[in-house]
């Protein structure tokens, strides 16, 4: 299932926005506030490439037809590997978010941009669900608790900018 989801942060330049996503203290505070427990985060450069991979322990807000596959708690990886900033500032990152243990992933692209107004902050991937007969009834509700999760850091960042 293809996900697109779209954020801006008003007045924020590009750099002192991805300053504030590669930081692993905001990371911690965005995962926390999301209710994650088990959070390990971890932000690596290596030559132009910033990788922040963050693991976390969080409720599994689905419908009970999922919870009765993932328990009432899942384990999430996200990976997010960053570029150097382009000519014009912006950046963008290949973007894996996993359920470990579960047959479900979203591979996808954020960039990262100027938009006139401040920076903008747009996710493009694919949901998918490895399941037969009712995985295609579950990537929904995954990619609204993807879409979730980034909804409340951005607005978390955009409090602390």
């Amino acid at each position: 299932m293809k996900i697109n989801d779209s954020h801006s942060y008003g007045g924020a330049d590009v750099e002192s926005v991805f300053a504030l996503i590669s930081s692993e203290d905001f990371r911690v505070e965005a995962a926390e506030d999301a209710g994650a427990t088990d959070i390990d985060i971890s932000v690596e450069t290596s030559g132009s490439t910033t990788t922040v991979t963050i693991v976390r322990t969080q409720p599994a807000d689905m419908p009970d037809f999922i919870k009765k596959l993932t328990g009432d708690t899942v384990k999430v990886k996200q990976t997010e590997k960053w570029g150097e900033p382009a000519a014009d500032g912006s950046r963008t990152a290949d973007v894996k978010v996993s359920i470990i243990g579960q047959p479900a992933e979203m591979l996808g692209t954020a960039k990262l941009y100027n938009d006139g107004n401040g920076s903008a902050f747009d996710l493009a991937g694919d949901v998918k669900v490895s399941i037969p007969f009712i995985g295609k009834k579950i990537e929904p509700e995954i990619a609204k608790a993807i879409k979730g999760s980034l909804r409340g850091e951005v607005e978390l960042g955009k409090s602390k900018l």
